[in-house]
């Protein structure tokens, strides 16, 4: 298989790693808005100008697009899919719907596939909630993520006036995490669920008072949660907060037997060292399904819901029920 990269931040590098341990797929080249001679590829393949996709329709099976959810994803994933089998990582729930109408409608027009929403959150963990939630139906699912850096989040901090860099991680509270673990079926409220720590590398002579002030009143990002905020040097952020960790888990709790005497609980975790190498891997093995399924004559968007797991391994159908079931 021929994959393509469009885009080449933390994600896109992400997909190359796991591209070469796939001996399936070769990465056909990477894709940038960015000048092409001031992008090195680690790999060593090529870098082309995203101009240059329209040349090449025959020369990718699957691009696999590193963009933003909140405008990147939204434009690109349905204009390249009438060109070509395409996969990304949208992750803006709330718009997941309006999305992949847009990408069906697109991918239909060209006879390709369209994979949206492809990761671990979404992705991994909406398997785990609907496996679960097939099981023991009238259950009650809780998800926790972390402790991990969140990049919107981080982001967000960023644009702050006066603050030069900055991390945030998302840490559930352990408290919450030991009743639903027990079975308890509490109702938590969003406070009640997670924290949030912020380590900030404020400019020289910023009022850090009011730039604390803007983080935790911050709508939508922070003012639902106790959030902590750690001012330190650039050093130590660079020494101790490079890496971009993350994680979770999804914990289901149902009931069966007359009366619902039996408690079960269904957890499936991640723990993450760095979370753009593994959601990386998760679409290098979706690419593989989509190559299977447009080669079968298949099109139309699809999510992680509609591919058959045996479609993502490089194992053929024997050796898989051989080896793992």
């Amino acid at each position: 298989m021929k994959i393509g990269i469009l885009g080449y931040g933390n994600l896109g590098k992400g997909v190359e790693c796991a591209i070469s341990k796939n001996d399936d797929m070769e990465l056909a080249g990477v894709f940038t808005r960015r000048d092409p001679a001031s992008v090195k590829v680690v790999s060593g393949a090529k870098a082309y100008h995203v101009d240059d996709l329209a040349g090449m329709k025959d020369e990718i099976d699957v691009l696999v697009i590193c963009g933003g959810s909140a405008t990147d994803l939204p434009e690109m994933t349905p204009k390249y899919a009438r060109d070509f089998n395409v996969i990304d990582s949208f992750d803006t729930h709330a718009r997941i719907p309006e999305h992949f109408s847009n990408v069906d409608e697109a991918a239909k027009s060209g006879s390709h596939i369209g994979l949206i929403s492809c990761g671990w959150d979404p992705g991994m963990f909406s398997l785990n909630r609907l496996y679960a939630e097939s099981v023991l139906p009238g259950g009650n699912a809780y998800t926790f993520w972390g402790r991990g850096v969140s990049q919107g989040h981080s982001d967000a901090i960023r644009r702050i006036d006066g603050v030069k860099d900055a991390r945030q991680y998302t840490i559930p509270v352990p408290e919450a995490l030991k009743k639903v673990r027990n079975g308890e079926n509490p109702e938590l409220t969003t406070r009640q669920k997670h924290t949030r720590e912020c380590f900030v590398v404020a400019e020289d002579g910023a009022d850090r008072a009011a730039i604390e002030q803007a983080i935790v009143t911050m709508p939508n990002y922070f003012s639902d949660y106790d959030t902590t905020v750690h001012f330190i040097s650039e050093e130590e952020l660079l020494r101790d907060h490079a890496g971009l960790p993350h994680g979770g888990s999804v914990i289901y709790t149902g009931k069966t037997g007359e009366g619902d005497v039996n408690t079960h609980v269904i957890e499936y975790s991640l723990k993450l060292d760095s979370n753009p190498e593994f959601t990386g891997s998760v679409l290098a093995a979706y690419a593989r399904a989509v190559y299977r399924m447009n080669k079968n004559g298949e099109c139309g968007a699809r999510t992680v819901f509609d591919v058959a797991p045996a479609l993502l391994s490089p194992l053929d159908p024997a050796d898989i029920r051989r080896t793992m079931l």
